[in-house]
This record gives C-alpha cells, structure tokens and sequence, in this order.
C-alpha cells in the first residue's frame, strides 16, 4: 500500500521522449509514486529500474487494458490520488479528404479514452472524497487552422467534457484540471509525420502537398518549449492545494489565445499566409 504522505499518479502515453515522459519524470521528483503507461513497455525501458516507477502496458481505446492497469495500480498502491489523461494522436489531413477510419481512430484515443480512464478511476476518488483529473487539450482547439482539423476538434471535445467534469466532479471533492500545451518539443512531430506517410495521395489537395505536410512538424520548430519545462510547470500546479482549473504553457499559446478573440475575418487571413491555404 501507499504512503498516505506520497501521491499515486497515472499517466498515459509515457513514451520516452514524450511529454508523458516528461511529467513522469516530474511527478517522481517531487516525491509521487508514478504508474507510468504506454502501448510498450520496451518505450519506457530507462525508468524499468527505477523504483518510483510502476510500468504497466495500456492501450487507451481497450477497456479490458484499462480495467486491468487500474485493478493493478489499486492492487499496489491502495489508491489513485491523481489521473494524468495524456495518451493523444496527432492526425494532419486536410478534412474533405481525410480517411473516416483515421478520424474515428483520433476521437477513439483523443476523446473516448481519456473518458474511459476516467470512469474506471473515478469510483474509488468518489470514495476517498479527494483526487485530482488533468487531461491533457491542446492550444490549437482555441483557434482551430488547416490541416489538423481532426486533432484540433478532438481537443476541443476534451476541453468541452473538461468543463463539465469539474462542475460534475467538485461535489466529491475531485479536482478536474484542463492543460494546454503550447508548441512543445518532444517526439511529437516524427509521429505526426509518421502518421501522415500513412495518408493516401490527395485528390483535390495535392497542390497544397508542401504545406499540409509541414503541419506535421509545426510544433517542433526551434523556439518550441522543453518538454521538461513544460512538465516543471505543470506538476507544480497540480500538486498545489489549489490547481487552477485551465493551465496553459509553451511556445505559441500566447500567439493562439490572441488568435481566438480576434475576428474570423482577421484570423482567416492570418492563416491562410501563415499555412498557405
């Protein structure tokens, strides 16, 4: 069983080179005991001996793989003080051509899963009369561009349950927290373009191949955040007393929140130079 002192956190998507990774390694250097998941257990390979690390394989759009790290994760530690929905794909297509398999593979793991986590890990917080849920959104979901506009709604949808989960929850005395990254540096972009190889040949957009294609790396440019440095930040607000109920950090977060009270007309514009749409 846990020490009562000592948070238990879940987080999905640990990846090494991630921003899972990132905050794992966060939540462990501030004193928590960290059940840190991912699809593979060899993608987490350097935290395996490290005892402030729980290393089990969860696959976020499988209940049985849920249902299991939970059970295992009570099993251990007796409790689960604070959920970490990170787990998310990427997915750069633009929408009038994007394969329906794909979009429904990006709100299977962006939406559903975190849903899912959340309702299995939730009961015994309800118990405790404590716990604390952050899921991870992103700041593109505020002012929604070309080319993403998968990724982008499939945040939006999680901000959006976001909302309604801390109004829901704050009666159990659980804190629900919605993060918003900013442009951070991490494997991301090498799975987005990984992901978009897998694309078919556009019809209508092959014009724009140059440009959707960047999309994938958007994030990744050489002024993007640390994903070390965005972990920092945020575990601190987490494990505060308080933790604010929106917390966003990274490179471009500023330039997207501006974006969002501007005019469409205004921020059509800026897009289609800024994205060559």
């Amino acid at each position: 069983m846990a020490d009562s002192e000592k948070p238990v956190v879940l987080i999905t998507g640990c990846s090494e080179g991630g921003i899972g990774y990132a905050l794992a390694r966060a939540f462990a250097l501030e004193g928590c005991f960290v059940v840190a998941t991912s699809r593979s257990l060899s993608s987490m390979k350097s935290l395996e001996n490290d005892p402030r690390f729980f290393l089990q394989e969860l696959d976020v759009v499988s209940e049985d793989s849920i249902r299991r790290v939970v059970a295992n994760t009570l099993d251990k530690f007796g409790q689960i003080d604070v959920l970490v929905n990170n787990a998310g794909v990427h997915l750069v297509a633009p929408l009038a051509e994007v394969p329906m398999s794909s979009f429904e593979h990006v709100f299977n793991t962006n939406v559903y899963g975190p849903m899912r986590l959340i309702q299995f890990v939730v009961p015994q917080m309800v118990l405790r009369k404590k716990g604390k849920i952050v899921n991870i959104g992103s700041i593109s979901a505020l002012a929604p561009g070309p080319w993403a506009g998968v990724y982008s709604a499939s945040k939006a949808a999680l901000h959006a349950l976001t909302d309604t989960l801390r109004l829901e929850l704050r009666t159990f005395g659980i804190s629900v927290i919605n993060v918003a990254p900013g442009a951070i540096r991490s494997n991301f972009g090498k799975s987005s373009t990984a992901s978009y190889d897998q694309m078919p040949e556009w019809k209508f957009y092959k014009p724009f191949e140059a440009a959707i294609r960047a999309r994938t790396a958007l994030s990744q440019g050489p002024k993007s955040t640390p994903a070390e440095e965005f972990a920092k930040r945020t575990v601190a607000m987490v494990l505060s007393k308080q933790p604010p109920a929106w917390f966003s950090y990274g490179q471009l977060s500023t330039i997207l929140a501006i974006l969002y009270y501007l005019p469409l007309s205004i921020r059509d514009y800026i897009y289609r130079l800024a994205l060559k749409c």
